[in-house]
């Protein structure tokens, strides 16, 4: 389908609780195609719809070699113990900061069919599925990082050239 513009930090979409897609028809399908294609150019981890503009709750990940997409995803599962990993987001590009997340995580949701699915991962997968349905709930990673860590991210956010032109 299209690869879409990604929406930046400051973008109200980004902050708000999507709503839970209630039809599983052609215009649901054309957005999953969408965030697919977003998701697949290099570097991408995943992309969440509010990303795109949409302020459903769906996404999709590319991580390891593996595409795929959850509808209505629900944060089922954590395990592990929280650490600090470097994490950036494509809404907040050029940033990079330790975000504390569960080593293991399981998402809960359904397809384009409306079939129940589930995924679960470890390291990278897990992080993704933490950010990812952070998104959905109106977070950033931003808001999941430690005080002092937060105050460096939001100098560092504010000397961007990218910040004040969107």
């Amino acid at each position: 389908m299209t690869v879409r513009d990604i929406r930046l930090f400051g973008d109200p979409v980004l902050k708000s609780r999507c709503e839970e897609i209630r039809n599983f028809d052609k215009q649901t399908a054309s957005l999953v195609a969408d965030l697919l294609d977003t998701t697949k150019i290099p570097g991408r981890a995943g992309v969440a719809a509010p990303q795109i503009g949409v302020a459903l709750r769906a996404f999709s990940y590319h991580v390891n070699g593996v595409v795929g997409y959850v509808l209505n995803p629900v944060l089922v599962e954590t395990s592990g113990s929280k650490h600090l990993v470097e994490e950036g987001c494509l809404s907040v590009p050029g940033l990079w900061h330790k975000t504390p997340r569960f080593e293991h995580a399981k998402v809960s949701g359904f397809d384009v069919d409306g079939n129940q699915i589930e995924v679960s991962g470890s390291g990278l997968l897990a992080q993704a599925l933490q950010h990812e349905c952070d998104h959905l709930d109106g977070y950033l990673y931003l808001d999941r990082l430690e005080p002092d860590e937060r105050k460096l991210a939001m100098k560092a956010l504010r000397e961007t050239d990218w910040f004040m032109k969107n």
